[in-house]
C-alpha cells in the first residue's frame, strides 16, 4: 500500500511529505518529498547589498537564528579581510552555544512528544524560555536577532547579560540531570529507540551526513575542533560520540552535546576580554550610533553604508560552522559591487534527510514518527 504522511502531519516537524510504500505495518520504502517551504532565499539575498541580506539568514533555520548569522558574517569577513574584535569573538561563541542548547532543548522536547512523553516537553520549552529571554536582552527579539554582524556585533551585550548567562548555566546541569532520569531507564523510551533505525558510520560518509547522526555513528568529526572559527581553538571541550548509530545514540550524543556547551559558554564566560565589538574598518563596519549625532562624518558614513552599501572585492569563499544539525556552509562570491553575485547555502537538514529511506527500511510505520524526530529537521533549513 502507498501512504502519504504529511505534509500536514505534526510529527514530520513542518511542511515534509513522505511517501511510504508498506507492506502491513512495515516500511518497504520512504521517499521525502521537501519543496513545500521553498521561499527563494538565496536569490533573493542576491538582490540586497551584503547588509541587509542578513536578515534573511535568521529565517532559515529558525532553531539557529544566531548561529545563520554567525556563518555569514564570517563568510563576508573572509571576503572582505574584516578582523573582529576578541571580546565580539568570546561573546558570539556564548550566543551560538546558547542557541546550540535553544535547538537542542526544543528537539529533545518534540522528540519525546511524538514518543508520548509529555512531561519532558513541557520541561524543556521552560528553560528555553529563558534562553529567549537572554536573546531578547542582547538584540530586542527573541528569534530572529541579526544580532551578529559583519566585523562584529550590532552593539555591545547590557550590563546584566552576564549574570543572566551565569545563572542559566548554574541551574541548567540539574535540569539536564532531571531530563536524563525521565528518560535513560524509562522502559517505553528505551524500546522505542535502541536498535531502531540505525545507520553506520560508512553510510553516513557516503551520504554527506553531519552533526550529531554522524556522531553517533563514530565518526568525532566536528567543525568546531576540526577546522575552529571564532576563536574556539580557545576553548576546551569534547565530542560526544557513540557507536551504535541508532535512534538512542543520537538522543545521547545531542544530550551529551548540551553539557559541553554549558562548559564552552563557562568558559567564554571568565575570560569574556573587556573592549570594542565592532570592527575599525569604517569602510565595511558603520559608526557607532553615539557618533552619528555629533560627527558629520559618521552621519555621512552611516547613510552611505545603509544606502549603498560597500563594495567587496571579487572572488569567492566558502565558510562552514557546526550548527545544532551539522555542517552549515555559506559559499559567497562577488563580482566587486555592493551586493553579491551568487549566495549558497549547506544546509545539514537538506544532507540529512537522505537517509530517511535508511532508517525506516523494515521497520513498522511508528518507527518512521522516531526516526524523523532523531534526525532533527527543520524544513526552512531544507528548502530555502
Amino acid at each position: 500500500m502507498l501512504l502519504n504522511m504529511g505534509p500536514q502531519h505534526p510529527s514530520t516537524h513542518g511542511v515534509l511529505r513522505l511517501l511510504l510504500e508498506l507492506d502491513g505495518e512495515i516500511v518497504v520504502s520512504c521517499v521525502p518529498d521537501i519543496g513545500f517551504l521553498h521561499t527563494g532565499v538565496e536569490k533573493n539575498m542576491e538582490a540586497k547589498t551584503y547588509q541587509k541580506a542578513e536578515v534573511m539568514t535568521d529565517r532559515l533555520d529558525y532553531l539557529n537564528p544566531l548561529g545563520n548569522n554567525l556563518t555569514y558574517c564570517l563568510a563576508v569577513e573572509k571576503l572582505c579581510e574584516i578582523d573582529v574584535p576578541p571580546r565580539a569573538q568570546a561573546i558570539r561563541v556564548i550566543l551560538a552555544e546558547l542557541t546550540r542548547l535553544n535547538s537542542h532543548l526544543l528537539w529533545l522536547g518534540t522528540s519525546g512528544l511524538d514518543l508520548a512523553a509529555m512531561s519532558i516537553f513541557l520541561y524543556c520549552m521552560r528553560e528555553r524560555e529563558k534562553i529567549l529571554d537572554i536573546f531578547e536582552m542582547v538584540s530586542g527579539q527573541r528569534m530572529m536577532t541579526t544580532y551578529i554582524r559583519p566585523g562584529g556585533l550590532w552593539r555591545d551585550v547590557p550590563v546584566e547579560f552576564e549574570d543572566a548567562v551565569s545563572q542559566f548555566i548554574d541551574a541548567f546541569p540539574r535540569e539536564l540531570d532531571k531530563y536524563h532520569a525521565l528518560l535513560d531507564t524509562n522502559e517505553l523510551f528505551i524500546e522505542r529507540t535502541r536498535g531502531i533505525s540505525i545507520i553506520t558510520r560508512d553510510e553516513c560518509v557516503a551520504y554527506g551526513i553531519t552533526g550529531p547522526i554522524l556522531r553517533a555513528s563514530g565518526m568525532a568529526y566536528d567543525l568546531r575542533k576540526a577546522l575552529p572559527y571564532s576563536g574556539y581553538e580557545q576553548y576546551d571541550f569534547n565530542i560526544p560520540t557513540r557507536t551504535e548509530g541508532d535512534i538512542y545514540a543520537r538522543y545521547a550524543v545531542r544530550m551529551d552535546e548540551m553539557a559541553e556547551s554549558l562548559k564552552i559558554i563557562r568558559q567564554a564566560l571568565n575570560k569574556l576580554p573587556f573592549g570594542p565589538v565592532r570592527s575599525n574598518k569604517r569602510k565595511f563596519v558603520p559608526p557607532p550610533r553615539s557618533e552619528i549625532g555629533t560627527s558629520m562624518e559618521a552621519l555621512i558614513h552611516h547613510f552611505k553604508l545603509w544606502t549603498e552599501g560597500f563594495s567587496a572585492p571579487p572572488g569567492s569563499v566558502y565558510v562552514a560552522t557546526e550548527s545544532p544539525r551539522g555542517e552549515l556552509g555559506v559559499f559567497l562570491e562577488s563580482d566587486g559591487g555592493p551586493k553579491p553575485y551568487r549566495v549558497h547555502f549547506r544546509t545539514p537538514t537538506f544532507a540529512n534527510l537522505q537517509i530517511m529511506p535508511i532508517l525506516t527500511r523494515g521497520h513498522f510505520v511508528a518507527d518512521v514518527v522516531a526516526a524523523i524526530g532523531s534526525i532533527d529537521i527543520v524544513l526552512g533549513d531544507a528548502d530555502r
